[in-house]
């Protein structure tokens, strides 16, 4: 059997989209992810100009204790457990693939937010299985 390439773009933003400043609850987050959808899908950016097949991760939950970022991320724990499922509404609107990072990694201790090693490990080797899915039939 002989596979064919996949051209997909993964999209996986929101966390900074959290910060205080920008005073965005999760819906608009998505809100944003689906302008970028929008606009891949009108680029067609794929080989022979082709519109690529899209994903968008949602990234894992924010922890309670986000150390000397607290400020910073005002309310933020609490809006980035919103995140999976205004994701996941966009991504079905918008018929495109979505992940759920939260399902195989968590956000590290030391901060609350970034993955660590292990959390990009367990992510890599899911959204592998996920594009293997996707694209090698």
């Amino acid at each position: 059997m002989s596979h064919a390439p996949l051209d997909l773009i993964v999209i996986m933003l929101g966390t900074n989209d959290l910060k205080a400043r920008f005073h965005q609850p999760a819906s608009e987050v998505a809100m944003g992810i689906s302008c970028l959808v929008h606009d891949i899908k009108e680029l067609t950016p794929g080989p022979r100009g082709c519109v690529p097949e899209i994903m968008i991760v949602s990234p894992p939950p924010m922890l309670a204790d986000i150390k000397a970022w607290a400020g910073i991320f005002k309310d933020a724990p609490q809006k980035s457990h919103e995140l999976a499922l205004q994701f996941e509404v966009t991504a079905d609107s918008l018929e495109v693939h979505f992940f759920d990072a939260g399902t195989v990694a968590e956000c590290d201790p030391l901060d609350g937010f970034h993955l660590n090693r292990d959390a990009h490990l367990a992510l890599g080797l899911a959204l592998a299985r996920e594009v293997e899915a996707i694209g090698w039939k």
